[in-house]
């Protein structure tokens, strides 16, 4: 079974994690410090703060931006869950608008109807490796003075109009999960040009006390750190990140092609003014095409290859966010295409053999 996604680590992780295990320093330490360092580098940001999860990452976010209790944040339901409880973490209510049906992101035309006067952010969400509109979004975040998070998790190394994500909002989140384009095991990473954030996601993520004066308490915090032997992998992740975004590249273009005019589905798009990284390669199964998508996802598995359904209901038909008032029919965008998507294999590991009898699986559909 060539599966939905499959790390890259070799003998140069191995390297750093036994360096670090020698060194005695296996919590938060120089390797986690380096990592933030060189992280800021590639978001071409002033700050990097490394936690342990992407889930972590986004909570420090909200509470640095002052979220609180009777706020409320703008984002998505078509989205990891993770998205939308960081606000609720805050004691925040997430006001869920729809997505684009091209693109998968927020669809910036839906935004200033969902405004109040309790808004104080946007979660924009770059689903899958493409980053939003963030000319639009930045837009309407002046225009009604509100602040952008930038949910990064599955985007390390797209751009935005020449700029890197990571430093298209006010403040971002990535994640290090096991599946995604760089990886940890677990992990995250908060990034930011404003020096007060950062110093907030610091203290938060480190049970409310400043880095630099220990066992004075500001405010509440949480053990978020990351440890120094994750930074190590992260490290060597770095280094091939390049190279492995260049492959997923080429695979998503390979899988563009071979399956370019097939009834019933539809490929990623592409914005001109962006990159996309390919966390996922998600196409669209719609009613033209002769099988449904459950039925296309189990063909794949019986021939050899794991697919994903990235996500298979939208988060406002969850019970915990119904409670906030959302039903069926609230976005019918996301409704629809939580029926259809359909993430296909188009990691490093992946060769263009392997893509090439994909797509004659799928071309043979009758």
């Amino acid at each position: 079974m060539i599966p939905i996604a499959s790390p890259v680590v070799g003998d140069k992780e191995l390297g750093l994690i036994k360096e670090v295990l020698k060194s005695g320093i296996i919590a938060q330490g120089p390797k986690v410090a380096l990592f933030e360092k060189r992280f800021a580098q590639l978001c071409n940001t002033k700050f990097a703060i490394a936690v342990n999860s992407g889930t972590a990452a986004l909570h420090c976010c909200t509470y640095a931006l002052g979220i609180r209790q009777g706020d409320e944040v703008i984002t998505v339901p078509f989205t990891f869950v993770a998205t939308a409880n960081s606000i609720l973490m805050q004691g925040a209510k997430p006001v869920f608008v729809d997505i684009c049906e091209e693109t998968f992101n927020i669809d910036p035309s839906k935004i200033e109807a969902a405004i109040t006067p309790n808004t104080k952010a946007i979660i924009a969400v770059n689903l899958y490796g493409q980053p939003a509109d963030y000319n639009a979004l930045r837009e309407i975040a002046a225009k009604h003075n509100l602040r952008i998070i930038e949910d990064a998790a599955q985007s390390v190394g797209a751009e935005f109009n020449g700029e890197k994500s990571g430093s298209l909002g006010d403040i971002a989140a990535f994640s290090f999960y096991a599946t995604k384009n760089l990886v940890t095991g677990e992990g995250g990473m908060i990034t930011t040009n404003n020096p007060e954030f950062a110093e907030l996601c610091k203290r938060f993520r480190h049970h409310g006390q400043s880095e630099k004066t220990r066992y004075e308490y500001f405010d509440l915090g949480y053990n978020y750190r990351m440890t120094d032997i994750m930074a190590a992998i992260g490290l060597a992740q770095l280094e091939r990140l390049p190279t492995l975004t260049e492959i997923r590249q080429r695979n998503a273009q390979l899988l563009n092609e071979g399956l370019a005019g097939v009834k019933g589905i539809v490929t990623p798009k592409l914005m001109p003014n962006a990159t996309h990284v390919y966390h996922q390669y998600t196409i669209r199964v719609t009613p033209e095409f002769p099988m449904t998508r459950d039925e296309l996802a189990a063909y794949l598995k019986e021939n050899g290859f794991g697919c994903g359904i990235y996500y298979p209901k939208p988060l406002h038909l969850h019970p915990h966010f119904q409670k906030l008032g959302y039903k069926l029919g609230d976005f019918p965008v996301s409704e629809k295409l939580a029926k259809e998507v359909l993430s296909l294999p188009v990691h490093p590991k992946v060769t263009p053999e392997q893509l090439h009898r994909l797509i004659g699986l799928i071309r043979g559909v009758k």
